[in-house]
């Protein structure tokens, strides 16, 4: 019982992650562009870590806008890289940013008290210290993204699934809602999980199912499992949650690869 009360926000917090995370994760798949999460959350992190060079407190309301107006500056910036594809691929746009990020994380940490901590929770963050009113806060957030996104449905699904015309203001649209997402997720849970959550059950969905709603609901009940398996053991061996979260979901994908000779997957 002990430890059901104690791990109980910190679960709930991983459902809402896995919830989310999966639905954008197909998008993300369908634009072909697997590492912008990476990307905008390193960006979300260098915006943060910012923050607290000015003096802010790493949870305050400043630094978390400070850190979302970052995410927004690239999200205008891969909504250009899109629009023009014939003279930037967007994939590498998206990869020199994450390298200008990540090169100026460092930069700040160097001036920045407890750096070498500020930088381990960045990567895996502290899942499970959240509180319910860390839960609460971040459903209301992440429930106005899904009603953006219900709102939006049909022009943000034909921005990512289909490549004909020009999508310009729905990829601004997407881009912009998947920072506000990445930027509160990146202050709990850490780049690395954030990664784990958005890619592996899209990924995983992708291999059996054809359909965006059997990807999606695979991908849900995936994202619970693991997060339940590696909240669970992680706290009963006694390790860092965040990484051994990132380790289960991690190696479903590896596993399933080495298995692919044996299993049913969907054929192109």
């Amino acid at each position: 019982m002990e430890a059901l009360h104690f791990l109980a926000a910190p679960f709930v917090m991983c459902l809402i992650l896995a919830g989310i995370h999966c639905y954008l994760g197909l998008h993300v798949l369908a634009r072909g562009v697997i590492f912008v999460d990476l990307s905008l959350a390193q960006v979300a992190a260098f915006g943060a870590t910012l923050a607290i060079l000015f003096g802010f407190d790493h949870h305050s309301t400043a630094t978390y806008f400070i850190s979302l107006g970052s995410t927004f500056l690239a999200a205008a910036l891969f909504a250009m890289a899109r629009r023009h594809e014939k003279l930037f691929s967007q994939e590498a746009i998206i990869g020199i940013v994450y390298a200008l990020a990540s090169a100026a994380v460092i930069l700040v940490v160097d001036k920045v008290a407890h750096g070498a901590e500020h930088i381990k929770d960045l990567l895996v963050g502290q899942v499970l210290w959240v509180t319910w009113h860390d839960v609460i806060k971040t459903s209301l957030i992440y429930g106005a993204v899904a009603l953006v996104h219900y709102t939006f449905r049909k022009r943000l699904i034909a921005a990512s699934f289909n490549h004909d015309g020009e999508h310009g203001a729905s990829d601004f649209l997407f881009y912009a809602l998947f920072g506000v997402v990445i930027t509160s997720s990146v202050s709990i849970a850490g780049i690395l999980q954030v990664f784990s959550y958005l890619i592996v059950p899209s990924v995983v969905g992708t291999l059996f199912f054809s359909t965006i709603r059997s990807r999606l609901i695979f991908g849900w009940i995936l994202g619970f499992v693991l997060s339940f398996v590696g909240m669970y053991f992680s706290y009963i061996w006694d390790l860092p949650s965040g990484a051994f979260i990132v380790v289960c979901f991690a190696s479903v994908p590896v596993l399933l690869l080495l298995l692919s000779p044996v299993l049913p997957m969907q054929r192109k």
